[in-house]
């Protein structure tokens, strides 16, 4: 029986954020290990709130330019920063030799819930923030895209006004928050597209590691979670086999619907495990690059 997606040319992304400690670290190169011979796309490496991370994210990504062939992508946010400061993080990039950066505006420090601010004499928000990258180098730059609307947008509308703006100011790509109803993801397609905004809209994907904590987690980003995704998880609390099955269907589900309606980007959030990724990408189709060339 043939692939039914093999047709198609997919392509995936990865990210994964910086480790903190010795175990976090193993864990991230393990998945590096595993998934960059699907050749990916690119693999991009994010960026803690008020640039937390930002020695790690460095690190990391120089780490992924010496000892890979990957192409990485870092983040960068401009909360509580001046535009001097994080000028300097885009010079450091350029230097290292990354051409690929992720511009976000960033959570405020104390996190989501927060009233954000921008920093005194810093960007002022995403579009400010690509400006500036594409002035001081060529980077490529993708951004956000919020099927569901930022928690702090009044609105849909509002959100595509911003992502608007940030592809006049030089945005190339947009990656959406992550969602689990495909419909949300065409309809805001839709309201993209009727805006004219042509660049690629690349649904970002979360595999559900733990239900819990991804519920969580979509509270906090203003994802919502249906129904029945609550229910395929419901008593499964302590059966981490049975889990990993369900979520690996669920993701299944959601990535050959989204291929049958046309799409042929994705991007994943890991989390720094590969297990459930590269089966997903198995059943896109993707092999890897040495099995191919065999």
């Amino acid at each position: 029986m043939a692939n039914p997606v093999a047709s198609n040319r997919i392509r995936v992304s990865f990210e994964f954020f910086p480790p903190k400690t010795e175990e976090m670290e193993r864990s991230l190169w393990e998945a590096i290990a595993r998934l960059g011979p699907l050749s990916p796309n690119f693999v991009s490496v994010t960026y803690g709130a008020g640039g937390s991370t930002r020695e790690r994210t460095h690190t990391t990504v120089k780490r992924i330019l010496a000892e890979t062939a990957l192409v990485p992508a870092a983040h960068l946010t401009c909360v509580a920063a001046t535009r001097a400061e994080v000028d300097t993080v885009i010079r450091g990039y350029g230097e290292a030799g990354v051409r690929h950066i992720v511009a976000l505006r960033g959570d405020p420090p104390g996190g989501v819930g927060e009233r954000y601010a921008p920093h005194p004499g810093g960007y002022e928000n995403g579009a400010a923030l690509v400006a500036g990258i594409k002035r001081i180098g060529d980077f490529e730059v993708s951004v956000s895209a919020y099927p569901e609307k930022h928690p702090d947008s009044a609105s849909v509308e509002a959100d595509i006004d911003m992502l608007k703006a940030k592809v006049d100011a030089g945005a190339s790509r947009a990656i959406t928050q992550f969602f689990f109803e495909n419909a949300t993801y065409f309809r805001y397609l839709d309201r993209v597209r009727a805006r004219g905004i042509s660049i690629p809209i690349v649904p970002g994907i979360l595999p559900v590691q733990n239900f819990k904590q991804t519920r969580v987690f979509a509270e906090r980003c203003g994802a919502s979670v249906p129904r029945w995704l609550a229910e395929r998880f419901d008593g499964l609390d302590d059966d981490v086999a049975t889990r990993k099955l369900i979520a690996a269907a669920v993701a299944a589900e959601q990535v050959l619907g989204l291929v049958k309606q046309g799409v042929t980007d994705f991007h994943f959030y890991t989390m720094n495990r590969a297990d459930l990724v590269y089966a997903i990408c198995h059943l896109l189709g993707l092999r890897p690059a040495a099995r191919k060339a065999a």
